[in-house]
Parts: structure tokens; sequence; C-alpha cells
């Protein structure tokens, strides 16, 4: 059964947590993973799921050589 789009969000944001220091992963990385787990996932709401974890904040995209979804960095100043 396919995820709502709350669900969705939450289930790419964990994926993206848990993956944190262990692994960078690429936004298709996020969507192959989605649809193993929910093969009647709509692949276009995975992309707006992967977009609004963008666009809240939740989630920065970073460029190493290649585009990667992850968690915000804290800065050292910035851990108050």
């Amino acid at each position: 059964m396919a995820l709502s789009k709350e669900e969705l969000v939450e289930f790419i944001y964990d994926m993206v947590l848990k993956a944190q220091g262990k692994k960078q992963l690429k936004a298709m990385d996020l969507q192959k993973a989605v649809l193993k787990a929910h093969p009647d996932q709509d692949k276009t709401m995975v992309k707006f799921a992967i977009k609004e974890l963008i666009d809240t904040g939740r989630c920065v995209y970073t460029y190493f050589g290649g585009s990667f979804v992850e968690i915000p960095h804290e800065e050292g100043a910035a851990k108050h």
C-alpha cells in the first residue's frame, strides 16, 4: 500500500537520518529505496517528498562530486 504524503516524508527523513555519517544518499538512492519498500508508491510523490524536506530545511542538498540529500550540519558555533 502506498504511503500518504506525510508518511512518505517521514520515511525518507528517517532513511537520511540513519545514513548520516555513514553513507551519503543521492535523491535517486532514496527513490529506489522507497520503491523497494513500497513498490506501489508513485515516483512523482517521492520527488515531491524530497522537495518538501529540502524546502522546509529538514534536509539539504550537499555537493561533493555529486548531489546528496543530508540532514543540515550544525556548525561548531551554532551548538548552544
